[in-house]
């Protein structure tokens, strides 16, 4: 599909979204670029010029034409009807209008521009994440065990979400590929269960690779990424986006983090009592076996 291929205009986003990644190995780079921005980006398509959001995208405007035409539409207009539409029908995609506060030059004060991108990345992050969070939660409390799986600069996501994950139900794993054993860790892996795998550009390989060994394995993928053609999201049954822009030269996990957080918050809730009493019980054990300082101890 590498050619402008004419295929049929979907008729709503959604369909819109599935066309995008079915196509999305196949295409040139030019338009994989430009469509990974579209569905990355949706509100700031609805609201923006076609060469405004081609600058962003890193392509030339006629890119954006040439893969409408490609996606069935008869141009860029059609297309952008798309998004439009679906802005229209959901209040909280104006939320992206947030990231913009990071653009403001704010040198003298570098404090007060990180936690405004903070604040940004959130805002932005739930309108993306909202839709998929209760589902992704109900595939983990079906699921016979849940393998988390984090490198590098994920990790810490990764931990956390195991750490909490454990408070209340034992069924779960940390993949880490500690001392050369990913391989082995991987063959554990097995249908009926899910598995957690969080990275952002640039994506890690380890983290492919455990998406890979789930989809094989025939278990539930879910996706903590930064976008929904991320190499790993394209092949997962729930893909959870957050933002993660930032002045400083680190990526901002607090999005993420707060994904994380809310996963877990969700699960709990489905999982009602039995959760809630598995969490006592832990958190008993915790001060019981000194793990948790008593209030007034030296």
């Amino acid at each position: 599909m590498t050619t402008e291929t004419q295929n049929q205009a979907p008729a709503i986003f959604s369909d819109l979204e599935a066309l995008i990644r079915n196509c999305y190995p196949d295409m040139r780079p030019q338009f994989q670029a430009g469509a990974a921005f579209l569905l990355d980006n949706p509100g700031e398509v609805a609201v923006s010029t076609m060469r405004a959001i081609a600058a962003k995208a890193g392509v030339q405007p006629s890119t954006f034409v040439r893969l409408a035409q490609y996606l069935g539409f008869a141009g860029w207009a059609d297309l952008r009807a798309l998004f439009v539409e679906r802005l229209a029908g959901d209040p909280k995609a104006y939320a992206f209008k947030a990231k913009n506060i990071v653009k403001r030059s704010n040198s003298d004060n570098l404090i007060a521009e990180i936690f405004a991108a903070q604040r940004a990345n959130l805002d932005a992050s739930e309108p993306k994440s909202a839709d998929q969070l209760l589902a992704a939660a109900k595939t983990l409390v079906k699921a016979k065990h849940v393998h988390v799986a984090g490198f590098r600069a994920a990790f810490s996501i990764a931990f956390l979400l195991h750490y909490l994950y454990r408070l209340f139900r034992s069924s779960v794993s940390l993949v880490n590929g500690g001392a050369g054993s990913l391989e082995l860790e991987l063959r554990a892996i097995a249908a009926g269960d899910a598995v957690v795998v969080i990275s952002f550009a640039p994506y890690s390989a380890e983290a492919v690779r455990v998406a890979d060994a789930a989809k094989l394995a025939g278990s539930k993928l879910i996706a903590l990424t930064d976008s929904v053609v991320a190499p790993f999201a394209l092949k997962a049954d729930h893909t959870i986006l957050f933002s993660h822009d930032s002045p400083s030269f680190f990526p901002s996990m607090a999005a993420a983090t707060a994904v994380a957080e809310s996963l877990i918050e969700l699960v709990i809730s489905i999982d009602d009592e039995k959760a809630v009493k598995r969490l006592e019980i832990a958190e008993r054990d915790l001060h019981r076996t000194g793990a948790y300082l008593r209030p007034n101890s030296k």
